[in-house]
């Protein structure tokens, strides 16, 4: 792959405005103190039972009566195989492809000029997806955007490491939970390692007394990363005004929207990303894709009653303004339509 294909360093460290991490480093955005938090314990790592699709019912008090078991829901599908298990949920319920659960592994670097890890022992790395918790990751509280400017790629399954790039604790997979290349976005770039915003947790809610990360972030390679396409955009929600704004530069164009209610609160403080979007006529949306982001519940574990992870998602709904929903961003026809024009990596911002 020439070099105009991969990632560039020199780029990233260009439009970086962020300072050196160390395990604790503060990042201030100019509205307020953020932080990026090393976890220091990069040896155990924990994963939750991987689940694959956004369910979002229409009626979000109803009482769940059918727990129907569907022989035929264990498909496999040609190339990117997803089983996906058919069950009624409540509203903005997240659920995927059952997989084994991973092995707890680190893989300390080992000091003198850096070594590759084999594909054997990238593979033993339990994966960075939406519904793992993996301690070894790094607590990204930052709302400044100035540096994610161009998403990201990876070829193939790739190592993350965590503070101060001590030991691999995860992998990435190229490919996403639906089969389409995962889509990362790197935050600043320090010569051969890059820091990216991860998909998965860090903690949960109930060991945290509902203080968790809702955002992660982990070392890569440089030359892991493939460049994707600059980000121009970013989405600013406010939890406070019940908006959803959309900055192109000068441009700013606002939309009302629904947030979580007092004891399914949307996380706010927090910069992720639209890590995916997909149609699901099973869940109703069958016109607008639902648009997955990065971002995970900080105050509860599974604030929508199920296992996937405590998701954040935004999509439409018939009501999409007030306190309404378990954390996730409910929007009308035309704004999800706007966020949808976005390219995925699009940062997402949630202030209070």
């Amino acid at each position: 792959m020439s070099g105009a294909d991969r990632f560039s360093s020199r780029e990233a460290e260009a439009s970086s405005t962020v300072p050196p991490l160390s395990s604790r480093t503060e990042l201030s955005d100019g509205s307020g103190s953020a932080s990026v938090v090393g976890n220091g314990d990069d040896g155990q790592v924990q994963t939750r039972r991987p689940l694959a699709r956004l369910h979002l019912a229409h009626h979000p008090r109803a009482t769940i009566v059918r727990n129907v078991l569907v022989a035929a829901a264990a498909a496999v599908v040609v190339g990117t195989c997803i089983t996906v298990a058919v069950v009624a949920r409540p509203t903005e319920q997240f659920s995927a492809p059952t997989a084994a659960p991973s092995t707890a592994v680190s893989i300390p670097v080992r000091p003198g000029p850096f070594r590759v890890l084999t594909a054997g022992q990238v593979a033993s790395l339990p994966e960075a997806r939406y519904d793992a918790v993996i301690p070894g990751l790094i607590r990204y509280d930052s709302t400044n955007t100035t540096a994610l400017t161009r998403s990201a790629t990876v070829s193939k399954d790739v190592a993350l490491y965590g503070a101060a790039q001590k030991s691999a604790v995860a992998h990435l997979s190229a490919t996403n939970f639906l089969g389409d290349p995962t889509t990362v976005v790197p935050v600043r770039t320090d010569g051969a390692w890059t820091l990216i915003l991860t998909p998965a947790r860090q903690q949960l809610p109930s060991s945290t007394n509902g203080d968790a990360a809702a955002q992660t972030a982990a070392w890569i390679r440089t030359n892991a990363l493939t460049a994707g396409e600059a980000l121009p955009s970013r989405v600013v929600v406010s939890v406070g005004e019940q908006t959803l704004s959309i900055v192109t530069g000068k441009d700013v164009t606002t939309y009302q929207v629904g947030v979580g209610t007092k004891t399914t609160p949307t996380p706010t403080g927090v910069t992720g990303y639209l890590q995916a979007r997909y149609l699901d006529p099973k869940q109703g949306q069958s016109v607008h894709p639902i648009e997955l982001t990065s971002l995970h519940s900080a105050a509860k574990d599974e604030p929508f009653g199920g296992s996937d992870g405590g998701l954040i998602g935004v999509h439409f709904n018939t009501t999409s303004s007030g306190a309404v929903s378990h954390g996730c961003i409910r929007l009308t026809a035309e704004a999800i339509t706007a966020v949808n024009r976005l390219p995925l990596g699009t940062p997402i911002t949630i202030t209070k």
